[in-house]
């Protein structure tokens, strides 16, 4: 059971997920991550002594866990990779639908914002993403490829799907990620 602390913490970090998915890190500002997760701010500075760079990282990482483990449990119901990912980029863009466009990729809008200034929120972002890639690719090589072609291939897809995600976010349009999904069919089928 969880403590009123840890209920006030992960209000924190979940509104901070999604204000920097929708704003990106310079956007959110911590007044409105307090008044989105209707903490106290004393409660901020208690469970994030680092501030906003550790509450940010914090989010990042939760955010990949979450979606490292749905692409986990869609590879464990998928007949293939394609069908895995298939299935991915349905969540992926009937979620960004759902937002009315304002989000994406919860990596990506701080990644594209911040990755060439701020190397501890680089580094998150590309923590996120290796992790991805591994499970696509173990997903990948438990369809019977090589390993190293595994591997490669799990980078090509997370770039597609990452692609078509931001595409799709700047047009305000489905139409980037029904490409990249045929794309996909092809790639994946080799």
């Amino acid at each position: 059971m969880a403590t009123k602390g840890d209920e006030t913490r992960m209000r924190l970090i979940e509104a901070t997920r999604d204000l920097i998915e929708a704003k990106g890190y310079h956007g959110t500002g911590l007044n409105e991550v307090l008044a989105v997760s209707g903490a106290p701010r004393g409660s901020l500075y208690h469970h994030f002594p680092g501030g906003k760079d550790q509450l940010v990282g914090e989010a990042l990482t939760g955010a990949g866990r979450e979606i490292t483990g749905l692409i986990r449990e869609l590879s464990a119901g998928a007949a293939d990779p394609f069908e895995m990912v298939h299935a991915l980029l349905d969540v992926l863009a009937d979620r960004m639908e759902a937002a009315d466009y304002a989000k994406g990729c919860p990596a990506a809008t701080v990644a594209l914002e911040v990755a060439a200034t701020h190397e501890p929120l680089q580094r998150a972002c590309a923590d996120v993403y290796d992790a991805w890639e591994r499970v696509l690719a173990d997903g990948l090589r438990a369809d019977g490829r090589p390993a190293e072609e595994a591997e490669e291939l799990a980078g090509t897809v997370l770039a597609l799907i990452e692609g078509a995600l931001v595409l799709a976010r700047a047009r305000r349009s489905r139409t980037p990620v029904e490409q990249a999904r045929r794309r996909l069919r092809t790639l994946l089928a080799g």
